[in-house]
């Protein structure tokens, strides 16, 4: 039993002593980049056990609005997915007027998209009428 506890807490310290040295917009993918312990074909499968047991999933890491050369509301978000498995997820958004209401259009529809594991992703769109002020955005899962 102790042996399984030290091999467990061994795969814990390779998993979350990976850290990624490379600069920020420079990605050398996997089988091209010297291994690390949360890359190796060894601790890769506890790595993805983990991620998966601590639930890792999508994060947004900004949310940047502004109005376009043509008056528009336009919002680019920026975001991450966590989980070493790619994440399918439905997005949708409602455009809101200087009163906080929606306007009502037909582009406020669940669209789908998706993020490889491990990887940064953006979304982008803009509102369909100048009277847009605000946003509001929903996700759900893509079944």
């Amino acid at each position: 039993m102790k042996t399984i506890t030290n091999i467990l807490l061994a795969a814990l310290v390779f998993t979350f002593a990976a850290c990624d040295q490379q600069p920020a917009k420079i990605h050398v993918r996997e089988g091209i980049r010297s291994d690390d312990l949360g890359n190796n074909i060894v601790t890769r499968p506890v790595a993805y056990f983990f991620s998966a047991l601590i639930g890792e999933g999508i994060e947004i890491d900004e949310a940047i609005l502004g109005r376009n050369d043509t008056g528009f509301l336009e919002l680019n978000i920026n975001g991450h997915n966590r989980s070493y498995n790619t994440k399918r997820f439905r997005y949708k958004i409602e455009w809101l007027d200087a009163n906080g209401l929606m306007i009502q259009t037909k582009t406020s529809t669940w669209l789908p998209h998706s993020a490889t594991g491990k990887s940064s992703f953006s979304l982008k769109a803009v509102a369909p009428r100048v009277e847009a002020e605000s946003f509001r955005m929903d996700t759900k899962k893509w079944e």
